[in-house]
């Protein structure tokens, strides 16, 4: 059974105050705070089992290297992957999507190929392709979103053309929660003969992610949003593509042998992880998803979507209210506007003084903002630890930002 009031005392910081009030955390989509058992697993590391992995042979560094592999298996089975070996261990979803370009996208696009995406995506899941369209001539061909904030999968694969290597869209919106059927996108992109990359930044916390049934050839994940540490990520990468790729960065690790007139690579997965990893941060994610496998994704999913119906409920009669997408399948992200209330930096600072945390700015995703004609909104993105009670809390926040602010 899913107790939340259970579930929050595993959370030390969402007992304390801010500005006398108690914190109600509203900030998840860009970054989650932590269990204990993700708390004591950092801890521990540190504290009595720390060494360099993978390069000694004395106890503390078998120890380590043990415990650090060891995630590579909790994240083979987190994502549904094949094989251990498809799951390459990153700092986060940036450097993961920077991975695919550089030593996949980089490899094969020449001057005029192309790549589609969506007007949703995270600065993420653009900038890298831009610096293709700097260094490599590529062409980006863009994939408009509908008004209620859905990515039709027709549109996606109706912007394929006979110079598209890839496609590469995001699994959940971290602005509108829309949910996008990345399956839907990667079965027609098969019977096209294109890859599809996608970014499961905000899909992976909320809901059951299986790459194997979803078909995509790339998924990147990050750790401080599952609940994990920060610099902790992983990219899925299926294993037919694992051979196309060059090395990401070069140095210890990645090679077998380097020699003065050569150098041998070592296999997937270290043949992309090159120099000491980020060594209890990854230990720390693999402490988070055995967390949220104990919970049961499942269980995650229906708790935040009676959350997200609540508050939807609730945003109902505040016709002041401007919220951001209206998607029939969406997740617990809320983004949105008052009318008359100046910038939402305004909102964000007022509520803070009640003690709740939400975001406001453009959220890395300009071109959204642009498609929805605004230049900033306010974030309330909801976890597995928030409440109805929250909600209400939230709501009381905005009627006082709307008397001060409003017109």
């Amino acid at each position: 059974m899913y107790d939340v009031d259970t579930i929050r005392r595993d959370f030390p910081i969402l007992e304390r105050s801010v500005n006398g009030n108690r914190l109600v955390y509203l900030d998840n989509g860009a970054s989650a705070q932590k269990p204990k058992a993700v708390i004591e697993a950092v801890t521990r590391s540190y504290s009595s089992e720390y060494a360099n992995v993978h390069r000694g042979l004395h106890y503390l560094s078998n120890l380590a290297t043990e415990n650090y592999e060891a995630v590579r298996s909790v994240i083979q089975r987190f994502l549904g992957a094949r094989h251990s070996h498809e799951i390459l261990f990153t700092s986060g979803t940036t450097e993961g999507l920077n991975l695919v370009s550089y030593a996949w996208a980089a490899r094969y696009m020449k001057p005029g190929d192309e790549i589609v995406l969506s007007v949703m995506e995270h600065h993420a899941n653009i900038v890298p392709w831009h610096f293709l369209r700097e260094r490599n001539g590529i062409v980006l061909r863009w994939v408009d979103i509908s008004d209620d904030g859905e990515l039709v999968p027709e549109s996606v694969l109706e912007a394929v053309t006979p110079r598209t290597r890839l496609i590469a869209v995001t699994h959940m919106s971290n602005v509108l929660g829309t949910e996008v059927d990345v399956e839907a996108i990667s079965a027609g992109a098969r019977d096209l003969g294109v890859p599809v990359l996608v970014d499961g930044s905000q899909a992976a916390v909320h809901m059951p992610v299986d790459v194997t049934e979803i078909g995509c050839d790339f998924y990147a994940i990050t750790g401080h949003k599952l609940y994990g540490p920060s610099a902790s990520g992983a990219l899925y990468v299926r294993e037919d593509r694992l051979d196309e790729m060059w090395p990401f960065m070069g140095g210890g690790d990645m090679i077998r042998e380097v020699r003065r007139d050569g150098i041998t690579y070592n296999t997937p997965p270290h043949k992309f992880e090159a120099g000491t990893p980020p060594i209890v941060s990854m230990i720390g994610l693999g402490a988070a998803l055995e967390y949220l496998e104990h919970l049961g994704m499942e269980n995650v999913a229906s708790h935040e979507a009676t959350i997200r119906d609540y508050v939807l409920d609730q945003m109902e009669g505040l016709n002041w209210l401007d919220v951001q997408g209206r998607a029939a399948n969406r997740g617990a992200i809320f983004s949105f506007t008052i009318a008359g209330a100046g910038h939402p930096h305004d909102i964000s600072t007022i509520v803070d003084q009640k003690g709740i945390a939400v975001r406001a700015g453009h959220h890395c995703a300009q071109p959204l903002m642009e498609r929805l004609g605004l230049t900033a909104t306010c974030r309330a993105s909801f976890g597995l630890y928030n409440t109805r009670d929250e909600v209400d809390r939230l709501v009381e926040a905005l009627e006082i930002c709307h008397d001060l602010l409003g017109n």
